[in-house]
Order: C-alpha cells, then structure tokens, then sequence
C-alpha cells in the first residue's frame, strides 16, 4: 500500500510539472520561439512607389491578399468617383481600413507567423517534396506570388480600357499614361517616346488581330516578362532608339559606352571599375562579345543577350530575393532549408512588410 502511495505522489507532481509547463508554452502555437517583436507593416501602395526599386515579392500569400484589397480600394478612388452618404463629393479614405489590417497581422493569435511558415512549408517543398526548401523553390514560390499580383493589377487596368467590355483591347481603346499623354517637354512626349505607341502594341498583338486579350494585354503593360519574340525584338529595338544619336539604326561603340554599358553597370558589379581605363578595356570587350558580325556596331538582334539585364524580370527579382533568405536563414550552410531553419528564422520570410524599428542592427535587402 506504502508503494502504491508513493507511485501515486509520483505522478500527481509529473501531472502537476506538466500543467505549469504547459501554461508557459501555449499548444496554440507548437512552434513557440521567443523571439523579439517587430511590428509588421504593410507595403506601400505599388501605384506610389516610384523610381527604379523593386517592391519586395510578398511571402505570405495571405499577406499578398490584404494588399491587393486595399489597393483595390485606393484604385477605385483614383478611377471611380465614390460619393459619400449624403451624394457629396468622393469618399474619404478608410484608413480604419488598413489600420484594422495591420492590427490583424501582428495579432499572435490570428496570425502567428511562426505557425503560417509551418502552414506554407509543404506547398512551397513542392519539386520534389524532399523535407527542405531549395533556393529553385523558393524563386518559383516567389514568382507564383508576383505573378498572381501582377495579373490582378492588369485585369483592373483592362477594365479601364475595354471601353466596349468585349473582353479585349484595341489600340484606339488603350489610353497611355498621364505623363505621356499631358507632357510639355517633346523630348519625352507621347510624340517621340516609344513606349505605349502602336508599334509596341502591335509586337504584343500575338495573333494579329487588332487586339489584345488579357494574356497580350499584360506582355504589353509587363514586356520584360513576356516570352513572345516579338515583344523582346521590340524591347532590343527601343534600346537601340534611345541611345542612337545620330539615327542610324544600330549603336557604335561611344553610343554604347556612353548609354548602354552604363546601364549594365547599374546592374552588374563585375563591369563596376573606379578606374576609367579598365572601365572602357571592359566595355570594349563585352561590346566584341555582343558584336557577332564584327561590323564595329550593335545591332537589336546583338542586344537580344543583355536584354534581360536591361529589363530584369519577375523571375530575376524572385531569384535575388530568394538567395537573399535562404542566405540568411541557412544556419548549417548546406544551401537548403529545413523547416526548423525557416521556424528559427521567420521575420526574414516577412521582412518585406517588418518595421524594424526596435532593431536597430537589422538589416533588410528589399526595403
């Protein structure tokens, strides 16, 4: 009797442990890490980022959609006048709107990041399904995400230029964008820009039939992620327009030098001298690489092989930001990652909407 008491002291204290251990470690996140906070933001609308940044591509496909609701919201402002309750005037903002969002996100019961990485875990271990997330997956992840945004944004523009709601676009139908159709300075003008002309919609025309449905609609707004030739050959072709003083058709080596290394530069390290010497000893032998017919020009076939340098695509931005996490996120360095790795590391999946305010040694690539 004396042993069975003692054995039954012995498990009231384990029960009694595990209930303690329990209430520090919630079972609703089975993932707990400590770790320190920082308040998630969303990104700013892509409609008012300017310049030549790429936004960040969303991880989160949840997060993706929060955003594409609120610019949604901010579209229909700019395009639709919304009047307010009274048939005055448009609508005020509904900052309550993203406000309640944000507050949503760093909600740890309503979304715990931690839990959401474990949730995405398996879908983006997808080729093959092996237990860890290559480099390969995360871009073509990545790429999923940026691609579904990216058809959203030109379904909403082709509902502004299908003016008959036939389900396509004509040129007469497509209105160019504001800089190009109000601009006073005739160096940049709708008059001798390329861009948004018909020759550019013509090389997105596929089929040749006047039109551009929803696929040809986004090469046209998206060239550089289009895989139709002749959208490419055109890309080469406004290359070669820009930056060919003396109109004839082809760039020389100073119209090269002077225009489009430059722009390689800005791209490519390895071109990247202080010294002008080796700068130009540099250009010059990449100018006879892409020179195939060593007529001392480049023709637009010859710059069909930096194109994609010129015009880096949703792919290439995937690619860079996928490198960048699973550099940072890596631990063991064996070019992979686990989702113990992913759990360990989860604000690097989400920085691209973090504040990294109270982390002052923090530092974010795509922000």
């Amino acid at each position: 009797m004396g042993k069975s008491s003692s054995v039954i002291i012995i498990y009231t204290t384990l029960a009694l442990l595990y209930v303690l251990l329990a209430s520090l470690f919630s079972p609703k996140n089975p993932y707990h890490r400590h770790r320190p906070h920082r308040r998630l933001i969303l990104r700013p609308n892509s409609s008012t980022t300017g310049g030549r940044h790429h936004p960040p591509i969303p991880f989160d496909p949840v997060i993706s959609d929060i955003e594409i609701r609120r610019e949604d919201k901010q579209w229909e402002r700019e395009h639709f006048s919304i009047p307010h309750h009274d048939g005055q005037g448009e609508a005020e903002p509904e900052w309550e709107d993203f406000m309640n969002a944000e507050d949503y996100i760093n909600d740890d019961e309503r979304f715990n990041v931690t839990n959401r990485i474990a949730l995405l875990f398996p879908k983006i271990d997808a080729s093959p399904s092996d237990g860890f997330v290559s480099s390969d997956e995360l871009v073509e992840w990545n790429l999923q995400q940026a691609t579904k945004e990216t058809m959203h944004r030109t379904q909403r523009d082709m509902e502004l230029h299908d003016k008959n709601n036939d389900g396509f676009v004509s040129f007469h139908e497509y209105e160019g964008p504001t800089w190009d159709r109000h601009s006073d300075d005739k160096t940049f003008s709708g008059n001798d820009v390329g861009w948004w002309k018909e020759d550019h919609f013509n090389a997105s025309d596929v089929d040749g039939n006047g039109l551009l449905n929803l696929t040809e609609f986004n090469d046209f707004l998206h060239p550089a992620d289009s895989n139709n030739p002749k959208l490419i050959q055109w890309l080469c072709k406004e290359e070669i327009r820009e930056r060919d003083k003396d109109k004839d058709g082809k760039l020389s080596f100073e119209e090269y030098f002077h225009g489009l290394f430059d722009a390689i530069q800005d791209y490519d390290e390895i071109y990247n001298h202080s010294d002008s010497s080796m700068e130009e000893a540099s250009a010059k032998k990449l100018f006879t690489q892409l020179d195939r017919d060593n007529d001392g020009f480049l023709s637009d076939d010859e710059l069909k092989a930096v194109i994609g340098i010129l015009h880096p695509s949703e792919r290439y931005y995937a690619k860079q930001q996928a490198d960048y996490v699973v550099s940072q996120a890596d631990s063991d360095k064996d070019g992979r990652l686990s989702l113990s790795e992913m759990i360990e590391h989860p604000y690097v999946f989400y920085s691209a909407i973090f504040s990294d305010e109270e982390d002052d040694d923090y530092h974010d690539e795509f922000r």
